[in-house]
Parts: structure tokens; C-alpha cells; sequence
């Protein structure tokens, strides 16, 4: 049978309009168009957007730590370094959003978090979040083998410091981003912070580093800073001062070490202090560098200061003669002392401690003015320039505001205020042949010269006085070094409380050692001692003496006398200090 073909049967001929199958090959020629330049696009100009989407998904931009810069001691001992840690990062586009509540959990216990903490910082709208800083490394691998996608680990620093509470006040310590908040690491700061460098990296999509793409910059590490500090003297004054504390019962103390020749701190201790390693619990107390930054009136330790300008004016020697008697009324109170003395010389006025002696010294031969003069050219009024923050210029207040009553206490330590560092400076001036010498924290071993104040030949005569404070006779038999002839006053102060005096006290003492030579000033101050005595002879001349015994066998000084000049037996219960209870009112007025 021979076929039919479609187009002979005419009920199967199709028959479409010409303009149908035109507008067909028109959409089909569109589409293409349109792909084409679609491709075009992608592949030119559009290709910057899409690359960058490339790139968000799967390049990070990663820090390159840097190192901050140490601090030493002055023998090169390390007391502040940076050791090597990680930091937790989230980068939010990568975290799952249906991560299990088990690695929430794992997770956050490792950060040590509690689980709705970390999912609430997971949920941040930003591009990447630290997590945790500062990371102990054997924690952070344990992150690690969680491989949850989206976290990841950089390296970083923190800060350690090897010499803890004993060394607290002096170096201070940095936040989480390595900035300088107290002492040294603050003060120095510009110096010793680091710079960190910043790489591109391609990471998978655990977090993990595949591939480096370049680094932006480079990382510069921090200046190492040598300081003039001995971590061992440093030891030595922390640990008398809290044996000291903790004997007494009291409240706080500090001590000050400097050495006079080249006019460095060799020592700046506190306590209470803090562990700058783990401040969890630190509060402002811990944090008070005492030594620079709490006030008080001298009392009797600026006894020297007032007989030395005398004797500059050469109308007094060590050897003049006064009668103090039982009382000197100046204003509406007597001045008396804390026990009765006759005829004292001059010398003996330093001796005894005698607020008689120190007032009627200041009014019958000295002028407010020259008072004041003395006073302000070795320091007081004015505050430390050594870089610590909070470092007080105490209080001298202008002598033409003295009243007649004003210049008698003042003469004996009542009524001008400054710190416990402000004292120990000053007393330089008797070390150094009358030379006030310019202080450093920084390693300077170099003999400096200072600025002349006094003659030498007072700074002799004071020396000589200084040292029969500390014998027999005297108010601080417990000064005695074996071994070294030292010098130096007492004092023992009332506390302001509120608008008047009250029944707390303010034990320190102050001196030069060795005498024939001197070395190192040091000053020492235990506020609130209640376990018995309050004196600065039975309180502070002890510590005293242990920071000198220690200090200058540090510094290999020779000793210059071959027994001990005195036995403490010998000692008198107490010394004359500042007012009795009875009379403190009338230095209560400022």
C-alpha cells in the first residue's frame, strides 16, 4: 500500500501565520542577546562586585602580633614580659545557624560562658566577634578539636609579671588590649606599646587558614624600658613594710629607697598591694601607690629642714643652748612635748624631737619667708616629675597667709603636707653635701649634680645631729644598722579626721645611710599602727633598719663601723613627738 503524505491530505496541512514564527526567532535572538550581555558583564565590568562577594565568603583579614616591650630591672631581670596566647574569634556569615546544643555547650563551658551568653554573641549582626581574649593555649586547642565552623584562633600576647604584688606599684599592668592602665606600663606607654601588623588569609569554611594572601602591614614590637629599680632591694621593702603592717596591726604602709648618688629609685613599695596577674578581686585600695600619692603632714620629720635653715643664717650652731620648758604658748594653746626638757643644745633639739625646741628656733631667728623658701627648694608644693600618675605636690601654702600660730607648727611638721617620696627626696640634700638631687625611674648610673640648697658645711653639721637620733639618747635607737653608722629623725604624726585631730597616728622615719659616705635615702611610713606603740621610733625605725641592713650589702657599700654603736635595750620608751592629747587642738587649725 503506497503512504499518504500529510501534505496531500488537506485536512492535515497546517497552515501558521508567517508573523508567529518571526516573533519566535525575535525571542530567541532576545535571550541570547541578554545572555551574552549578561556574561559580559560578569566577566568585565561587574566582575569587582562578584569577586568581593568571593572574597567576603572565604578571606579574612587577620591580626600580626606584635610583642609589647619588657621592663627590667636594673640589673637586667626581667619584671614585665609578654607570653604567647590566642583569642577566640566568630566569624558570624560561617556559624551555622543550626549548630547543636551540645557544641554550644562545649564551646561555652571552654570560654567559660554560660550557653544563651555565647548564642547571644553568635547572633551579633557584625562580621566577625572576639569571643574571648587572651586564651590559655592548651584551652584553645581544645576549641580547636571541637571544629565548629566559623570559629577560629589568632595569636596574641598577654602580660606576665614574674615579681607579683612586691613589684605591683611600680609596673602597673595593661587590659586585654595591651594599653598601659597603672604605673610604668602606663607612664611609658608610648615606648613600650606594640604595633600589630594585619595579613589576608583564605580560610575553609572550619575557619582554618589554607591559603595567605599577603600581609598589609608589618608588625612592630614595643621598646624594652630598663628601669632603675633592683627587684631585690624592691623585695626586701615590700617585705618589711607588710611584716611591719601585719606586726603593728595597721592599716598600710610604704617605703622609699633612693640612691643618692645618681638619684635613682632603687625601691617604691606598698602595702596592701595586688597580684597584677590575676586582678579579679583588686580594688582601690590595692591599687594606691601610697608612696606617691597619699598626703600627710610630716610632723617631726621636718624638724632638720627648720634647724638647717638656721644654722645657713648663721644664727644658730649645733651647739647654741635654749631653755624649751614644759610649754611655749603661741596662740590660744601651749606647744609641749612628750616629755619635759630643760636646757637642750641644738643638737639635742633634733635629738629629742622637740616641738618646743623646732617652734621657738623658727620664731625668735627665722622669717616665713626663709621657712618657706627652704621648704619649697626641696620639694614640697611641688609634685615628683617621674611619670607616675596621681604622683601629689602636698600642700605649702604661701607665707604671706601665715599666721603667727602657723609658723610655729609648721616648723615642726603641722599645718604643710606632702607625700612619703617628697620626704625621702628631700632628705637627699644632707647625703649630698646640700645638693638636692633630680630623681629617676629609669637606669641612669651616672653621678648627676644636683641643686645646691644648703652649705656643705650644714649638711655636715646635720649629718652629725642626724645620726645621734639613732644613739643612746636618742628617739630611734631601733635605726641602728650593724655595721653602718646611720642618721635620720622620727615622726609620729596625729591624723586629720574630719575638721580636727583624732586619735589615729601616722608612724614614719626617715634617714641617710652610711653616714661617713652616704649612699641611699630612705623613708618609711606605717599609717594606723594599733598593736601597741604608734611611735615612728618603735614603728618605723625598725623597718628602717632592715632596708638599710639589706640595701647596702645589695650595693656591696662597705661598713664603716665594726659593732653596734647601742643596744635597743638602751632605747627611751618614746619619743617627743607632735602634741599630746591634750594640746593637739591647737595645731588642729590649717
Amino acid at each position: 500500500m503506497r503512504p499518504v503524505g500529510f501534505s496531500t491530505t488537506p485536512n492535515l496541512v497546517l497552515r501558521l501565520p508567517m508573523w508567529r514564527s518571526r516573533l519566535m526567532l525575535f525571542l530567541l535572538f532576545f535571550v541570547f542577546m541578554m545572555l551574552l550581555l549578561r556574561a559580559f558583564w560578569i566577566q568585565g565590568p561587574g566582575n569587582a562586585f562578584y569577586e568581593a562577594k568571593g572574597v567576603r565568603g572565604t578571606q579574612r583579614e587577620l591580626e600580626l602580633p606584635a610583642s609589647r616591650g619588657k621592663i627590667l630591672d636594673r640589673n637586667g631581670k626581667v619584671i614585665a614580659t609578654s607570653l604567647e596566647a590566642k583569642s577566640i574569634i566568630a566569624y558570624i556569615d560561617t556559624v551555622p545557624d543550626d549548630l547543636s546544643s551540645e557544641k554550644i555547650h562545649k564551646l561555652a563551658a571552654l570560654l567559660q560562658m554560660n550557653d544563651a551568653d555565647l548564642r547571644k554573641k553568635l547572633r551579633e549582626e557584625r562580621k566577625q566577634v572576639f569571643l574571648k581574649r587572651q586564651v590559655e593555649p592548651d584551652i584553645a586547642q581544645q576549641i580547636k578539636q571541637l571544629e565548629i565552623p566559623g570559629i577560629g584562633l589568632n595569636n596574641e600576647y598577654r602580660r606576665f609579671y614574674p615579681e607579683g604584688e612586691a613589684m605591683a606599684h611600680v609596673v602597673g599592668f595593661t587590659n586585654v588590649n595591651d594599653q598601659g592602665q597603672e604605673g610604668i606600663e602606663y607612664s611609658r606607654e608610648d615606648a613600650l606599646a606594640r604595633h600589630a601588623g594585619q595579613r589576608r588569609v583564605v580560610i575553609d569554611r572550619l575557619g582554618r587558614v589554607v591559603e595567605e594572601v599577603g600581609i598589609d602591614r608589618l608588625p612592630q614590637n614595643g621598646k624594652d624600658l630598663q628601669l632603675s629599680v633592683d627587684s631585690k632591694i624592691q623585695y626586701i621593702a615590700y617585705n618589711a613594710v607588710k611584716n611591719a603592717v601585719e606586726q603593728h596591726h595597721a592599716k598600710a604602709g610604704s617605703a622609699v629607697v633612693l640612691d643618692t648618688q645618681t638619684g635613682e629609685i632603687l625601691a617604691l613599695a606598698n602595702y596592701p598591694s595586688y597580684n597584677p596577674n590575676d586582678r579579679r578581686y583588686l580594688t582601690g585600695e590595692q591599687l594606691r601607690n601610697r608612696a606617691l600619692t597619699d598626703m600627710f603632714e610630716p610632723g617631726s620629720t621636718i624638724k632638720p629642714f627648720t634647724v638647717s635653715t638656721a644654722l645657713e643664717k648663721g644664727v644658730i650652731t649645733p651647739s647654741s643652748t635654749m631653755v624649751i620648758g614644759a610649754s611655749y604658748l603661741i596662740g590660744k594653746k601651749p606647744i609641749t612635748d612628750t616629755h619635759p626638757n630643760g636646757t637642750l643644745t641644738i643638737a639635742q633639739v633634733i635629738q629629742k624631737s622637740s616641738n618646743i625646741g623646732a617652734a621657738k628656733i623658727a620664731m625668735n631667728y627665722l622669717t616665713p619667708e626663709e621657712m618657706w623658701d627652704m621648704y619649697s627648694a626641696v620639694g614640697f608644693g611641688q609634685a615628683p616629675k617621674i611619670g607616675f600618675r596621681g604622683a601629689v605636690a602636698g600642700t605649702l601654702h604661701p607665707y604671706k597667709k601665715w599666721a603667727e600660730s602657723d609658723q610655729a607648727r609648721i616648723a615642726f611638721g603641722y599645718g604643710l603636707s606632702g607625700s612619703l617620696f617628697q620626704i625621702a627626696r628631700a632628705y637627699t640634700i644632707f647625703a649630698r653635701d646640700g645638693e638636692l638631687v633630680p630623681i629617676t625611674i629609669e637606669r641612669s648610673p651616672e653621678f648627676k649634680p644636683g641643686t645646691k640648697v644648703i652649705s656643705p658645711k650644714t649638711a655636715q653639721e646635720m649629718r652629725a645631729m642626724l645620726e645621734t637620733v639613732t644613739l643612746p639618747g636618742g628617739t630611734a635607737v631601733k635605726a641602728q644598722v650593724d655595721g653602718y653608722r646611720v642618721g635620720g629623725k622620727t615622726g609620729t604624726a596625729h591624723k586629720l579626721v574630719g575638721k580636727g585631730y583624732g586619735n589615729k597616728y601616722l608612724a614614719y622615719f626617715a634617714g641617710i645611710a652610711p653616714i661617713s659616705a652616704p649612699r641611699i635615702s630612705v623613708a618609711v611610713m606605717i599609717d594606723e599602727p594599733t598593736g601597741g606603740s604608734y611611735y615612728g621610733g618603735d614603728v618605723a625605725a625598725p623597718v628602717f633598719s632592715t632596708i638599710v641592713s639589706e640595701t647596702l650589702r645589695t650595693l656591696n657599700v662597705l661598713p664603716d663601723i665594726t659593732t653596734r654603736q647601742a643596744s635597743i635595750e638602751t632605747v627611751e620608751p618614746a619619743e617627743a613627738h607632735s602634741v599630746t592629747h591634750k594640746t593637739s587642738h591647737v595645731l588642729a587649725k590649717k
